[in-house]
């Protein structure tokens, strides 16, 4: 063997030992229901997509429906679904494709199926009207929802809501996103997707090893990578304020002061358009105030939820 064919043959070894090294394979989906899944009537067959819900509290309470952000998991509430299941009956789900909830057999992740399969859901509860809570991507679905359905609404509570175009995220144009992060289907370091949560805390430390875990472990439920990249790529902004001006339920905006993902400047154009929308804002918090402290962002909500 020369010496060039030598030399190609060690690179090659290297850069095969080093993808070894690197590839990052699907978690075991027994082993997540183990840990994850609370009890297995918790999955449930909605519109066609194996849904994991959580319902908790009094059946006669005034209901809450959380919904969580791009990446997350109804886990994310938590802290919070503990504090209000006292007093409210608590609805919290995975999205398709997130946590423990299965994808679509259409392969459809667009706002629009979110909004069907919300529909979907509380009609399987047999909810009529609920308070929605959405922060970030479930924000937006939070608030187009409202608009397209005001008569399921009683209130709405948009936490540092998605929705108005950014660099990348333009109107009326399939999201950019960029190829390199097509690599995550096969590879993704857990020090990689803790590195990208860490911003949305305004004190990094704040994110515990257990929570990150828990990102990390459900990243990797089967599917789900994929389905994160279909959703981002399906994901298509059109210019809000039209829908945002259809909204008569009462809308508080809850955002952190420091958050890095979609600044609190941001909430001007939502109180602009929505009527009688008003803002509390969270000092010394970032893009996830009901995880990073939330008994420091509770008292926000309690105080809108019962009043007029």
């Amino acid at each position: 063997m020369s010496r060039r064919h030598a030399i190609i043959a060690a690179v090659s070894v290297a850069l095969c030992a080093g993808a070894a090294l690197l590839y990052t394979p699907d978690r075991d989906r027994a082993q997540l229901e183990a840990r994850y899944l609370a009890q297995p009537s918790d999955l449930r067959m909605i519109d066609g997509v194996s849904l994991h819900v959580r319902d908790s509290g009094p059946r006669g309470a005034p209901t809450l429906v959380l919904l969580h952000g791009l990446g997350a998991s109804l886990h994310t509430w938590e802290p919070w679904a503990k504090a209000l299941e006292t007093q409210y009956r608590v609805v919290r789900f995975d999205f398709p494709g997130h946590g423990l909830s299965g994808a679509p057999l259409d392969n459809d992740y667009s706002d629009a199926r979110s909004r069907r399969l919300l529909v979907a859901l509380l009609d399987s509860l047999g909810v009529p009207r609920a308070t929605l809570v959405g922060n970030s991507m479930g924000g937006r679905i939070a608030w187009s929802f409202a608009a397209e359905h005001p008569e399921r609404m009683e209130k709405l509570v948009l936490i540092a809501p998605d929705g108005f175009e950014s660099p990348g995220f333009a109107y009326d144009k399939p999201a950019e996103v960029p190829a390199a992060l097509g690599a995550m289907r096969w590879v993704l370091p857990r020090a990689m997707l803790v590195a990208n949560l860490a911003p949305a805390y305004a004190q990094p430390s704040r994110l515990t090893d257990s929570t990150a875990t828990r990102y990390y472990d459900l990243m990797l439920a089967p599917g789900n990578r994929e389905a994160l990249l279909q959703r981002m790529q399906q994901t298509m902004l059109t210019d809000p304020i039209p829908r945002l001006r259809r909204i008569t339920a009462p809308t508080l905006l809850l955002w952190g002061a420091q958050d890095q993902m979609i600044p609190v400047s941001n909430a001007q154009d939502y109180l602009s358009a929505i009527k009688g929308s008003t803002l509390v804002t969270l000092p010394g918090l970032g893009h996830l105030p009901f995880e990073e402290a939330p008994q420091q962002a509770l008292p926000a909500l309690l105080n809108f939820l019962t009043g007029p």
